[in-house]
Parts: C-alpha cells; structure tokens; sequence
C-alpha cells in the first residue's frame, strides 16, 4: 500500500485496505502509474493511469488524461480518455472525454459529456492490460 498526500500528519490509526494506493486530497501528480492493485483518487492527477483492479475517483478528485482498469468508478471529475470494463459514474460525478467500455452505469444527477463506445464482451480486456505473448 502506498499513501500520496500533502499533509505533515501521519495517520497512525488510519485503516486501509493493503492492496490499495490512495492519493488524498491536496496531492498533484503529473506523469505515468501503472500498478498491479486498486487506486483511490482525491487529489488531483494527470497523465496516463493504468490498474488491473479497481479505481475509484473520490468527490475531491480530478483526472485529466488516459485511465485503463478493470472497474471505474467516478465520484469527481475526469477529463481525457477511458478504456474500462466497467464504468459507474455516481451522482457527484463527472465525466468529459470518451469512455471504451463493455458496461456504462450513469447514476441520476451524474454528468457524462462525450463519446461512448460499448466494446463487445469478446475483446472485453482494456488493451493496455492485454498480456503480450
């Protein structure tokens, strides 16, 4: 488990699921993450993300780039371009781009702005997560 934030704080008594990476609210990231375990997201990131888990943007977060995964889930904002199995856009949240991806869930009150392209379950695999033989 990794946790990204700005504050001098430690959080001792905090509990977390070991298999997730946390950006908290406050943090900046600019480049590249490829990682092989969940992602939650509420700071601000951009570039290119790619998970074989999960993803969650929080209500705080915001991602401006490329997101690959499995599962997507969006409580804050993104921007740029998604290639998931699943994408489920919460009330708070906000998608601006174009999203690839075998199902679309947009809760009430949940913005989507763009192009949506249902892929078919066959080539349902995120193409940056395919494994090259």
């Amino acid at each position: 488990m990794a946790i990204f934030n700005s504050s001098t704080v430690s959080n001792k008594n905090s509990k977390t699921d070991s298999n997730t990476t946390i950006i908290t609210t406050g943090t900046k990231f600019k480049g590249e993450i490829e990682l092989n375990c969940s992602l939650y997201i509420d700071g601000e990131i951009e570039g290119m993300i790619q998970s074989s888990k999960d993803i969650k943007v929080g209500t705080n977060g915001h991602v401006k780039g490329t997101i690959v995964t499995d599962k997507l889930t969006v409580q804050g904002y993104i921007e740029g371009t998604i290639d998931a199995q699943t994408v489920v856009i919460k009330s708070s949240g906000h998608v601006r781009g174009e999203i690839s991806s075998v199902e679309l869930i947009i809760e009430s009150k949940g913005i989507f702005e763009g192009n949506s392209v249902i892929k078919d379950k066959k080539e349902s695999a995120p193409k940056a997560l395919e494994k090259k033989s």
